[in-house]
């Protein structure tokens, strides 16, 4: 009975996850920086990053065996905190008992003469960031990437981890949650791989605009180049070149084709008089004087004369 009393009790999964839901609500009101891994469906990745990261670490001998102890704890929430940055990942994984175990893992970052040949292989294959994150580029760039020797992700040699748990194997489930949190995280963030291996995301996507453009402009030179001015020639051969003359037929067409357009132009309009402007006749415009006193006695004294006559 001491044999079977030794086992930790029973935990549902529904148990497991209002455990690691309370313990992150305790954690946030510490530290409000905190990460966790959040697993919606049974597929722990969806994109090729999460995926690739995840097919890289079960295609070696060493992980097969002990990496699958940790996919339970991811779909569960147990990884209440994931922190990716430069060759190191950190995290809190919480386990059958009340703390999170602590867990350290350094990646080597890759190596410059790898970085080199990868951005040389993506030369003008991208046209924008948004393509090698959403992981669209051509398999054969893909089999470059996935590489065991000469590609991005990291063989177990370059992988190095420590956990706080008191579980004797090398990978507990804490450092399998740990790593498979890694592949869930990628899918939203890939651009945190480029951060863990200590690359430049960026180089591989300006490299590729900066050759397509390098090549454009070689190409239209060589365009230019094939067309040579006269300028050119006379620098060249040593002889002046002279204007091509336009011939005296043409012109004198020209100007016969312009005559007989204005004369039937003429034609077939009748001409017409100007008609002269009406100019109003000018008046003399006089002052009216008052009448003169000599003209009025006068005018008068004949008055008086009809008056005595008629008597």
């Amino acid at each position: 009975m001491s044999y079977w009393r030794s086992f930790a009790p029973y935990v549902t999964v529904a148990e497991k996850r209002a455990m690691a839901e309370k313990k992150i609500k305790a954690l946030r009101k510490k530290n409000p920086n905190i990460r966790p891994v959040v697993v919606e469906g049974r597929a722990l990745a969806g994109t090729w990053w999460g995926k690739s990261w995840n097919t890289n670490l079960e295609c070696y001998a060493d992980y097969t065996n002990r990496i699958g102890r940790g996919r339970s704890y991811v779909r569960n929430g147990a990884v209440l905190d994931l922190q990716i940055k430069p060759g190191l990942i950190e995290s809190l994984v919480q386990g059958t008992g009340s703390k999170p175990y602590e867990i350290r893992i350094k990646i080597k970052t890759l190596k410059k003469n790898i970085w080199k040949n990868i951005k040389e292989a993506c030369q003008g294959e991208f046209d924008s960031l948004q393509e090698l994150m959403n992981g669209k580029f051509p398999k054969s760039l893909s089999n470059i990437f996935t590489d065991k020797k000469s590609g991005f992700f990291p063989a177990p040699k370059e992988i190095s981890f420590d956990c706080s748990c008191p579980d004797w194997a090398d990978m507990c489930k804490h450092v399998a949650a740990t790593l498979y949190g890694v592949g869930a995280r990628l899918d939203s963030e890939p651009e945190l791989f480029f951060t863990l291996r200590d690359v430049e995301m960026k180089d591989l996507v300006s490299g590729a605009v900066k050759d397509k453009t390098s090549e454009m402009l070689r190409k239209a030179r060589q365009k230019s180049a094939n067309v040579m001015d006269d300028s050119d020639l006379s620098e060249i051969f040593g002889i002046d070149m002279e204007e091509t003359p336009v011939p005296k037929k043409a012109r004198s067409k020209s100007k016969t084709k312009s005559k007989t357009k204005s004369k039937t132009k003429s034609k077939g309009k009748p001409a017409t008089k100007p008609v002269p402007k009406k100019t109003k006749p000018s008046v003399r415009k006089t002052k009216k004087g008052k009448p003169k006193k000599k003209a009025a006695i006068t005018a008068r004294k004949k008055v008086a004369r009809k008056k005595t006559g008629d008597a």
